[in-house]
């Protein structure tokens, strides 16, 4: 079986508080490769040392989202919010080449009424990431994020996400494909892949509902996803973005157990 696997270092090996001291600990448990959220509070000589010293690959880096603090989760889609949206994309562009990054995750932010002024800042903002990541070659990436998770969250269709790329047409900008928001959002995941999957830049996975490991009790048949993940062709990193039921490196027989290898 051809599937690989990513660890997703804002979820998983938490023994740890520090995002950066993860990459070491990634590495122990066998990842060869890591994602990631923003890594909040430590330098692009920090973060890229700790990348280098762990010897792993980062696959993939969520954008700069502001304040969380304040509940930020992005500007793409906030009118007024332009130039925090430029400043934050050329920020983690900035620590995406430190890292060799070649995914970036945009965040759209929080929106408590969707308006048509939500949608064209939304679009613009994009094409503005489009032609820094065309020039950086760098893959952007849009995920539609459930509003159970995160209510009011402005990308939570997966139809929205898919026209949005249609109309962006760039090979610099593509789907994020989370199993996890596919099932809380519209369900029907095997049709869903097989429709998203060649628009799609990058595949994370979680149980459903409580975002623990694939072979926890849930709603999803992750052998089987995975499965199709693999008949439809898809040949690049997995996320694992859950949280651990117990310890990090001990969920990981799932892996083993469904026939795959870190």
């Amino acid at each position: 079986m051809s599937l690989k696997f990513a660890t997703n270092l804002s979820f998983m090996f938490t023994e740890t508080p520090s995002i950066i001291e993860r990459y070491k600990l990634a590495k122990e448990a066998g990842f060869k490769a890591v994602e990631s959220g923003f890594p909040f509070g430590f330098s692009v000589k920090e973060v890229s040392e700790a990348k280098k010293n762990a010897g792993v690959e980062q696959i993939l880096i969520n954008v700069f989202t502001g304040d969380v603090s304040k509940g930020e989760l992005g500007f793409a889609a906030i009118p007024g919010e332009e130039e925090n949206f430029k400043k934050s994309i050329n920020l983690t562009i900035e620590y995406a080449k430190a890292l060799n990054c070649k995914k970036i995750h945009v965040m759209s932010g929080k929106v408590n009424q969707i308006t048509s002024s939500n949608d064209d800042v939304y679009v613009k903002n994009l094409q503005y990431a489009v032609e820094k990541f065309q020039k950086e070659g760098i893959i952007g990436v849009i995920e539609p994020i459930n509003n159970i998770t995160v209510p009011n969250y402005y990308m939570n269709s997966f139809q929205k996400g898919l026209d949005v790329v249609k109309k962006i047409n760039s090979p610099n900008l593509k789907l994020q494909l989370d199993i996890f928001h596919l099932q809380h959002i519209c369900g029907n995941i095997t049709e869903n892949i097989k429709k998203l999957l060649p628009y799609t830049g990058h595949v994370q996975i979680a149980q459903v509902p409580d975002r623990h490991e694939p072979d926890t009790p849930g709603e999803i048949d992750y052998k089987y996803i995975l499965s199709i993940l693999e008949k439809e062709g898809y040949n690049e990193y997995i996320g694992l973005e859950y949280r651990p039921k117990s310890s990090s490196k001990g969920g990981l027989n799932w892996i083993q157990n469904y026939g795959y290898k870190l």
